[in-house]
């Protein structure tokens, strides 16, 4: 049994859940998502619920059943109110700016970084002081938790927050273990 899979999703108001053969389509304020799901799942919806149930009876079913259960759930949650993850870049001379719709960073490389948008990912930016430094805040907002995910993951990686001064990309409340520089002496 799947203590995930087994609980119902419940549709929020403004948003039109069908089913498309073995895809559920979710339409929202948002927009729409389509999230295919297995065979060996059966999905009903009935009335302002969503309800998944194991079609074959397997031994490791209940994986498959949470996961089944959370897709749908990230989908109809995503085109109800978008997912976003905040990203700050903190160094000196390390910024971001828009150029249209796609991200234009600089994180000591000798060249700016462009990241394209892609179809459904918003990028907006703010300056904060925080800890006495100016931080640009990037905000990644979208209807697909995965698609945000990712793109957050790729700005992330073009330069990981490094231990001795803090300096990179590092998610909103991450943890960066910091170290003593070299002793003098």
């Amino acid at each position: 049994m799947s203590r995930i899979g087994k609980q119902p999703i419940k549709i929020p108001d403004g948003v039109a859940v069908n089913l498309d053969g073995r895809t559920l389509v979710a339409k929202g304020p948002n927009g729409q998502l389509r999230v295919p799901f297995s065979e060996k799942m059966d999905v009903t919806v009935n009335g302002g619920v969503v309800q998944v149930t194991p079609a074959v009876n397997e031994k490791k079913i209940g994986a498959i059943w949470g996961l089944t259960r959370a897709l749908l759930n990230n989908a109809i949650v995503g085109v109800h109110r978008e997912w976003e993850k905040v990203l700050e870049i903190r160094g000196v001379g390390y910024r971001a700016q828009l150029k249209g719709k796609d991200l234009d960073i600089q994180v000591g490389q000798s060249h700016p970084i462009v990241i394209p948008a892609p179809q459904g990912i918003k990028f907006s930016i703010a300056q904060e002081a925080i800890e006495g430094q100016n931080v640009h805040v990037v905000t990644v907002k979208g209807t697909d938790k995965q698609q945000v995910g990712d793109i957050s993951a790729v700005i992330h990686a073009l330069k990981p927050p490094e231990p001795y001064k803090g300096k990179g990309v590092r998610y909103r409340g991450e943890y960066v273990r910091r170290k003593a520089g070299k002793a003098t002496g």
